[in-house]
């Protein structure tokens, strides 16, 4: 389906430029005109039936929300956050950071005073105490983070839970037969943020269909509790020679505990992770992993709002499809 962002990408200009060409509710030079009707014809555009009667927000602001809560790490969530400011801005919005943790009161005030003509929303739980809310606002809005009901909301993410799989499936594929997963922070489990449940159950999932033996690890974001964990992880499971972290800030952390531990990557122990590509690729051993789109995430989230309020169909969910790196961080089973 071609959108009206497809349609500005073509002819150069911003989406919100697109509309007014086509609508007229704005005046737009022949010239400008001329370059959106072609790009609209060369891709085949149809406007909505419907766009003419819809309201075109009168702010122009993005409200994002980005609750800094316990166990948020908050340079991960900034690669998320700094992609919806640059693309807000390319398509002539700018951005109205919320960073409180009072749930939907934050966003109920935006909308109450009008901030805003759109919502994005991060850090998505299962079932988020936000999504009744969001549900019933008279403006549009896109999850970063896909909930346990997510009907009638508009959700865009990694499938986290076919990125796990991929380890996993990674790691049984080269015989490994003990797993172990290494995740955010408690807190980040109990408060069922999504992208942490979908990954608990890929892993479990797959793991429980090759037949290996596995575990869970929550753990914090210091060193000393990357060794902690470490120790346990071997403590518990003797056997293990495979392992996916989930934990941006425990990747190095880890690593460099197992070998302190007198445990070779990958000549003991396989390591592979769900994180940036920059941190997989420059770890001390490159780490075989599946990449966070955490900007082409952030990217599609604005260009479904810009739709969304240009009376645009947009899908209900998007999972990027995950693709596994295989580097250094990987092998064979050796026999013990």
């Amino acid at each position: 389906m071609v959108r009206i962002t497809d349609v500005a990408r073509r002819a150069g200009v911003a989406p919100s430029t697109v509309s007014y060409a086509l609508s007229g509710k704005r005046p737009i030079s022949p010239e400008t005109r001329r370059r959106v009707e072609e790009a609209a014809r060369e891709l085949g555009y149809r406007r909505n039936a419907g766009t003419r009667s819809r309201p075109v927000g009168r702010s122009k602001v993005l409200a994002l929300a980005v609750p800094l809560r316990a166990g948020v790490h908050v340079p991960s969530m900034m690669r998320f956050a700094l992609p919806v400011v640059t693309t807000a801005r390319a398509c002539d919005h700018d951005v109205l950071l919320l960073t409180e943790e009072d749930g939907p009161e934050g966003l109920r005030r935006v909308a109450r005073a009008g901030l805003a003509d759109a919502l994005i929303v991060l850090d998505v739980q299962l079932d988020d105490p936000r999504l009744p809310l969001l549900r019933a606002l008279d403006r549009p809005s896109v999850l970063i983070g896909v909930p346990a009901a997510p009907a009638g909301l508009s959700c865009v993410d990694l499938d986290f839970q076919a990125a796990a799989e991929l380890c996993v499936d990674h790691l049984a594929g080269l015989g490994h037969r003990a797993v172990a997963l290494v995740g955010p922070p408690p807190e980040v489990y109990a408060r069922r943020t999504a992208y942490a449940q979908h990954v608990v159950k890929g892993f479990t999932v797959a793991a429980h269909r090759a037949g290996l033996a596995s575990r869970v690890h929550p753990c914090e974001t210091t060193a000393a509790d990357a060794r902690r964990v470490a120790e346990r992880m071997l403590r518990e499971q003797p056997a293990l020679t495979g392992v996916v972290v989930h934990n941006d800030v425990a990747l190095e952390p880890l690593i460099d505990a197992f070998t302190r531990l007198g445990l070779r990557v990958p000549r003991d122990l396989s390591v592979t992770a769900i994180c940036p590509q920059d941190l997989a690729e420059s770890a001390a051993v490159p780490v075989t992993s599946v990449a966070v789109p955490s900007a082409e995430i952030a990217r599609l989230a604005v260009e479904l709002l810009v739709d969304k309020l240009a009376g645009e169909p947009v899908p209900d969910a998007t999972a990027l499809p995950p693709l596994l790196t295989v580097r250094a961080s990987t092998a064979r089973r050796t026999p013990p």
